[in-house]
């Protein structure tokens, strides 16, 4: 089991996102996500957090909201618990990434572009600015099997 993080950084109305198109081997090739990955030894969700967003982007948060937890799990990757945040107060400037090309995209135009099926349901989430909450996604390839939110089925 892995633990991660997500970060969707806000700018008015739109999203910093990642598209992942430069690893040869990437559970997330082609898709768009947000910023983040996957924690250190002694990390906290913060640390890796605050870490992750500054080697993706260059950029330093100055405050942040925690929003979640998602758990994935896939027949391909394993267990992934993912830590979500979401942050407008960054300063600095963007620089590459090794990981992806980044972007600003548009909240309402994200949900066209190539993402996990699962991301839609939490970014929903974030949208309507659901207190924090407990998504368990499951996965067989690419295919969102079943979705379960605050022990609740939603598919």
């Amino acid at each position: 089991m892995r633990n991660t993080t997500l970060c969707y950084l806000e700018q008015g109305d739109n999203y910093l996102m990642l598209h992942r198109v430069k690893k040869a081997v990437d559970e997330n090739k082609d898709k768009w996500i947000g910023v983040g990955g996957k924690f250190e030894e002694g990390e906290s969700p913060e640390d890796c957090l605050l870490r992750e967003v500054r080697e993706e982007t260059g950029l330093t948060l100055h405050s942040w909201r925690y929003r979640g937890i998602v758990t994935f799990v896939s027949d391909e990757w394993g267990t992934e618990y993912m830590h979500l945040f979401t942050s407008d107060d960054f300063s600095g400037e963007l620089t590459a990434c090794p990981e992806g090309e980044l972007a600003w995209i548009g909240k309402e135009d994200l949900l066209a572009k190539p993402i996990w099926e699962g991301d839609k349901i939490f970014l929903r989430l974030l949208q309507r600015d659901v207190p924090f909450f407990s998504l368990k996604l499951c996965y067989r390839g690419d295919t969102l099997t079943h979705a379960v939110l605050n022990g609740v089925p939603i598919r």
